[in-house]
């Protein structure tokens, strides 16, 4: 297994398309996506962001979310965000998706980003996101959606004192 420094990665971010791992989501006990075609954003200091194409996950998972704030990104453009739904639990704001990024960033049409640490316990212990089975842990910070694994190292931005970095 090759391990990642964060610290390696471009700034400004870069789509990494090579796919292969598989990527789960599980909530309320059940599998909800799972893929081995996702892309990562990798910039600076950041875990990587993993999207998921939205055909990955179960039908009726992934709704509009009811609060319709939206933010934008200087690189890759404005986000709509998304909740999930299931068995009448929902996520509220629970991922997020660019569907007219900004140039270089065409890739992320049609995919979705998740935020690991409301999934991770929700409503079941095995509540989470996975990559290749390893349990991801959710960036620091609770606004950036950075999944952090065995396969990447920091320091990462999100911990207090680092909003500067």
């Amino acid at each position: 297994m090759t391990v990642e420094s964060v610290w390696d990665y471009p700034r400004p971010p870069a789509v990494d398309t090579r796919g292969g791992e598989r990527v789960q989501v599980v909530l309320g006990g059940r599998e909800v996506a799972s893929t081995d075609r996702a892309l990562r954003v990798l910039e600076t200091s950041h875990p990587p962001t993993y999207y998921l194409p939205r055909d990955a996950f179960a039908p009726g998972v992934l709704r509009p979310a009811e609060q319709g704030r939206r933010t934008v990104c200087e690189f890759k453009g404005a986000a709509d965000y998304w909740d999930l739904v299931l068995d009448g639990l929902r996520l509220a704001r629970a991922g997020w998706s660019y569907d007219r990024p900004l140039p270089g960033f065409e890739q992320l049409r049609g995919h979705v980003a998740l935020m690991p640490g409301l999934l991770d316990g929700a409503t079941e212990a095995d509540d989470g996101c996975f990559v290749d089975g390893e349990r991801v842990v959710a960036q620091e910070g609770g606004f950036y959606g950075g999944w952090v694994t065995s396969r990447v190292t920091g320091p990462f931005k999100g911990a207090p004192g680092t909003l500067l970095w």
